[in-house]
């Protein structure tokens, strides 16, 4: 990314760019950052746009061949076309020959780094990777956004938001939104204000039926289990979450056992660390072997699924029942 900021800074362009990973917010607003710099917003004559499906080679080729009108530059914005995870070798070919008045921008959520395209970009161009923001960078973002607002949180309250709200941006930046909004007049946000406005991400709310799980609240447990079943959750998804989290709580004891601290575990797991900690409460509760047979639970429950034994709904209630007896 700071290559890209340079040639922003700098104004000497790559001919072509390749913006991709999961981190959308940060990648559209990097991608409009360099669109508009290389061509101003208003000159529509010498922007051409094309998604998905729509970018079929010979039309990019053909309109790339086409001559700037009455500017120094002809900008082509390729998004989500699959170029590079499918066989793309006329666009391959083509990046080794790109006219000098041209730029050429891809944007695409996954890419395979074998494809001929990718390695074209990589030598003629520049790629830049998107991939989810570590804490401190989201955490530093967010009090930037807050300080423009006059506003303030605690540190304790800001790492609670994170928990709230995820570490997707897009999706940190609504629930900012809806905060400034709800705390209008007011200087200090405070964990009532995020648990009034704040939506929850499904995670979080998987983790609290983890949570009543493990501490026998079986009540409890199978109303949020419910509750998600209203929120129209799949009851396959709710498996495949509550699995992957109880490997997570697996592998959290291992690399504890072996003296890792949060911090180092946190980006092995996939959890920011002050989550890492909320978890390492619930891992004292299981053995290693004790979590390696309810993960084999949960694949079994999947089975029966698969198979046809139990419907999908039934099957996650009869785990959720089982595992919190």
């Amino acid at each position: 990314m700071k290559a890209l900021i340079e040639d922003l800074k700098t104004g000497n362009f790559r001919p072509a760019y390749l913006l991709y990973g999961e981190e959308t917010y940060l990648k559209a607003f990097y991608r409009d950052k360099l669109v508009h710099a290389l061509v101003p917003e208003s000159d529509s004559m010498n922007f051409t746009r094309y998604e998905e499906k729509g970018a079929v080679p010979d039309q990019v080729i053909a309109q790339a061949e086409t001559l700037p009108f009455f500017a120094d530059r002809r900008v082509i914005l390729l998004e989500n076309t699959g170029m590079f995870k499918n066989k793309s070798d006329q666009m391959a070919d083509y990046i080794k020959e790109l006219p000098d008045y041209l730029v050429l921008v891809f944007v695409e959520e996954e890419v395979d780094k074998r494809n001929r395209l990718y390695k074209a970009v990589q030598k003629y161009g520049r790629i830049v990777e998107f991939g989810s923001q570590n804490t401190d960078v989201l955490i530093r973002w967010v009090y930037g956004k807050l300080k423009k607002e006059e506003k303030k949180i605690t540190p304790k309250d800001m790492e609670y938001l994170l928990t709230v709200t995820g570490t997707d941006m897009a999706n940190i930046s609504s629930e900012l939104e809806k905060l400034l909004s709800y705390t209008l007049g007011r200087s200090v946000i405070t964990r009532e204000d995020i648990n009034a406005i704040c939506t929850p991400q499904i995670s979080n709310r998987i983790f609290d039926m983890l949570q009543a799980v493990t501490e026998h609240r079986q009540k409890q447990a199978m109303d949020y289990y419910y509750d998600l079943l209203a929120l129209k959750e799949p009851p396959m998804r709710i498996l495949y979450l509550l699995t992957r989290q109880y490997n997570q709580l697996l592998l959290i004891k291992i690399m504890q056992k072996e003296g890792m601290s949060s911090r180092d575990i946190a980006p092995k797991v996939g959890l920011p660390p002050f989550v890492v900690n909320k978890y390492t409460g619930l891992c004292r509760r299981f053995s290693e072997q004790q979590l390696r047979d309810i993960i084999e639970t949960c694949t079994r429950s999947e089975t029966d699924v698969k198979t046809g034994h139990l419907n999908d709904e039934l099957s996650v209630e009869l785990l959720v029942t089982r595992l919190s007896r």
